[in-house]
Parts: structure tokens; C-alpha cells; sequence
């Protein structure tokens, strides 16, 4: 087949291999023509992604994948195009932002030819693809849905880093507006990708056809939200339990022995392109779920009550330095996007403190370029915050941070062994902040 994907990102580029090594001719049309060429010169334009650099050296130089620029010549022609462009939420309003994926759209009706499957697989509000980019296909194309083209929504379900074992682990979710459209995008999927054995699903590992686009996009919204809200109310848990006293993480992992309770970690934020995103995509068409509006507010509150906190046990952060340990979301990536690092460095600004950032990830010019100042271990500060539980910094002692008045965890990776005589704030644990406080006094 045939096949072209739509935005050569950390999900597109990945999938346009899978499908490539499934034997599909491949070619991939992205607007950043640095992206393009570091693709066509077989070199994987980020780091981290398990396999994908192999997979490169194997396939660009065999003529089975390649990268463009050009619409018009990644499309016309093309069996099935894949699209992948980030959606994204306006932070002020919670509504969707379609302006990349209106410009894809456009682009890709503009030389769409008869007989192509459409797959849209970037995570998109309830009824979008029935209601906007296929009337806007149609009009654009002069084609007809599901007579000329057959658009899906089969939602991507990987996580940067581990995208080929992810496709192979999950089911592939489907969801078209035809029994036509259904069959078409089957055969693709079914061509594309294979699946691991699942013994735990009570229907066998493949692809699922869901019988709408819209049961598609909910269940993607849907699997992403549930996190959310789960976290929002281990974040309520974890804020309680260090007000009384208490270790949540204790409480968690017994209420988790009983096989109905499954509640996740807390933390001092959520971040990644997922989790913070979806439940705004969920709430532009569900204004009344109240649930997901409550978590999603809560979890984005955590970063700022941490750090008033932080303020409350030290009387002040006027003109203290403060170190936020970690500007990744979520360790193992090197990513910012939605991380906890922002809000919790404007929490800083707000109270007055001079603000430094460390990440193993990113060094002294890439930390300048976000606008703060580097920060390196062994130099002195007041406060210290983790915000990444990246593992190097489960290690760190008070000693490699000269002058420490108070470290605040959390992502409850520190110990209290490390950190002794040091006042230590753990997000959940109000037995560990109890004793430190106390020892502080």
C-alpha cells in the first residue's frame, strides 16, 4: 500500500516507520523542512524513542520511507493518509485550537484523489470528524465521504519513548462513518501493525471497530480523562494526608490491595501532551461534567500550593534562591510540553524567590532559552523543589545542595535518610512533614 502520514512529530514519525517496516511505500509530508531533512538523511530528528534510529538507518536508505515538504507530492495517489498534527487548547478559554490541524485538513483535501482511506488519529473533541474535516474534505476535494474517500478516527494510544511496543501492546480503536469505511480501515490497520498476545482482554488483540467515529473519539478522551480525574483525586488524598499527618502512599497501597480500588499515584503536577489536554477536549463538548472540570482545576492547582507552603514553613521567599529540580514532565523524556516546571517557577517568581532550574536532559543554553537561569548541583540555595522524578535526583543529599533551608518533594522520590536535618515538605506524606517541621521548630 501506498500510505502517507501527516506530521513526522514523536508519534507521526514513529507510526510513518511501523508502516513502513509492515511493507507499506511510505511517505511523510511535515512543514519543517529541518524535520525533512534530518528524516531523508536516515538521522531521527529527537532522541529517545526506543528503536527509531535503527529502524531509520534500515528503511530510508531502501527506499521505503521518505520525507517531503509537499503536499502535492505525498498525496495524490496515496491508499491510506494518516494524520497526526497536534490539536491545541487555548490555556485562557479550555477551548480547542484547530488551527494546524484546519491547515493539514486543507492541504491534504486540496490533492486528495478518489478511493483514499482518511485516518485521523491525532485526539479530537466528541464529533469532530463528522461534523468539521469531513464537510470541510468534501468541499474542498469535490470528493464524497464514504462513495469517494472513507474517513476514521482511530485515535494513537502510545507514549513517546515506547511507541513500537505500545502498538503492538494496545488495541487499535476504530471508528468510521460507513460499513465501507470500516472495512477499508481494518485491511489498513490489520496490514500495518501486529499485536502482542493478550490473555487479559476478553476479545482478542487487534483491531476494534467501535461503530462510529464518535464512540472513537470518546473512548480516547475517555481512557485519558479517567488518569486525570484519578490523579485530581489522589492529589486531594495526598493534600489531606499531609495536613493530618498521615502518609498517603501507606494508605494508597492499602486501599489497593482490595481489587476494586485502583488509585493513582499523586504528584506535583501533570503534565505531557495527553493527560492536561483531553479533559479540555472533553469539556468543550460536555459543559456540565463537572468531575473532570473539578480534577483538571485541582491537579493544575498543586504546583502553587506546594510552593505556598513552601512559603508558609519559611516565613518568606523573598530574595531566597530556589532550585526547581527537573523541567521534563515526566521522566525518561526530554519534553516540556505542559510540564509542572512553568507553574511551579511562576509560583517562585510570584513570592519573590530568584529562581534556578535543573534537568539531566537539557543543558545550560537550552535551560536560558525557557528564560531561566541553570542551576548546578553543588552550589547553594535556599529551597529546593523536585518537580521531575528524574531517578538521579533520588540520590541527592543535602550536602549537594549548600545552604539548604528546606526541600520540598514532590514526586515522594527523596528520602528522609539524605535529606537529615533538613526541613523536607513530601506531597502525601504528613508524617514525614510533621516530623520535619517539627525538628525545624
Amino acid at each position: 500500500m501506498k500510505t502517507a502520514v501527516v506530521a513526522l512529530g514523536k508519534i507521526g514519525l514513529p507510526l510513518a516507520v511501523q508502516f513502513a517496516d509492515s511493507g507499506h511505500e511510505v511517505i511523510g509530508v511535515d512543514v519543517n523542512p529541518r524535520q525533512v531533512e534530518l528524516i531523508n538523511a536516515a538521522t531521527e530528528p529527537f532522541p529517545g524513542e526506543a528503536h527509531l534510529q535503527e529502524k531509520l538507518s534500515e528503511l530510508v536508505p531502501a527506499g521505503k520511507l521518505k520525507a517531503t515538504t509537499d503536499y502535492a507530492e505525498a498525496i495524490p495517489s496515496a491508499d491510506a493518509i494518516v494524520i497526526v498534527v497536534p490539536l491545541f487548547v487555548n490555556d485562557a478559554t479550555w477551548e480547542p485550537d484547530f488551527a494546524w490541524m484546519d491547515a493539514a485538513t486543507r492541504s491534504l483535501a486540496e490533492h486528495l484523489t478518489p478511493g483514499t482511506l482518511v485516518s485521523y488519529e491525532t485526539t479530537l473533541p466528541v464529533g469532530t470528524l463528522r461534523t468539521r474535516f469531513v464537510p470541510m474534505i468534501e468541499e474542498i476535494s469535490g470528493l464524497k465521504e464514504s462513495v469517494d474517500f472513507f474517513a476514521v478516527f482511530s485515535p494513537e494510544r502510545v507514549l513517546t519513548g515506547r511507541v513500537f511496543e505500545d502498538l503492538r501492546k494496545y488495541p487499535k480503536l476504530i471508528g468510521a462513518l460507513s460499513e465501507a469505511g470500516t472495512t477499508r480501515a481494518r485491511e489498513f490497520y490489520e496490514s500495518a501493525l501486529q499485536f502482542d498476545e493478550r490473555p487479559d482482554l476478553n476479545k482478542p488483540n487487534g483491531v476494534w471497530d467501535l461503530g462510529s467515529p464518535e464512540a472513537s473519539e470518546l473512548a480516547k478522551l475517555a481512557e485519558t480523562t479517567y488518569r486525570d480525574v484519578n490523579i485530581g483525586l489522589a492529589n486531594e488524598f495526598a493534600l489531606f494526608a499531609q495536613d493530618n499527618g498521615i502518609d498517603v502512599y501507606k494508605v494508597i497501597e492499602a486501599s489497593n490491595s482490595q481489587p476494586y480500588s485502583h488509585i493513582h499515584q499523586p504528584g506535583i503536577a501533570v503534565g505531557g501532551h495527553c493527560i492536561p489536554v483531553y479533559p479540555r477536549l472533553y469539556l468543550s463538548t460536555d459543559q456540565h461534567a463537572e468531575t473532570v472540570r473539578t480534577a483538571r482545576t485541582l491537579n493544575a492547582s498543586v504546583p502553587g500550593k506546594l510552593v505556598d507552603r513552601a512559603a508558609n514553613l519559611l516565613g518568606s521567599l523573598t530574595g531566597l534562591k530556589a532550585v526547581v529540580l527537573g523541567a521534563s514532565y515526566r521522566t525518561g523524556v526530554k519534553e516540556t510540553a505542559f510540564s509542572g516546571v512553568f507553574p511551579v517557577v511562576e509560583a517562585l517568581r510570584t513570592h519573590g524567590a530568584e529562581v534556578a532550574v535543573h534537568d539531566t536532559y537539557y543543558d545550560d543554553t537550552e535551560i536560558e532559552d525557557f528564560g531561566w537561569a541553570p542551576y548546578h548541583l553543588g552550589e547553594a540555595a535556599d529551597l529546593v523543589i523536585v518537580q521531575t522524578n528524574h531517578p538521579e535526583y533520588k540520590d541527592l543529599t543535602a550536602a549537594d545542595v549548600p545552604g539548604i533551608k528546606l526541600i520540598v518533594d514532590g514526586r515522594n522520590i527523596t528520602t528522609a535518610e539524605n535529606w537529615k536535618g533538613t526541613p523536607r515538605l513530601v506531597l502525601g506524606d504528613g508524617s514525614a512533614s510533621t516530623h520535619q517541621q517539627t525538628d525545624q521548630a
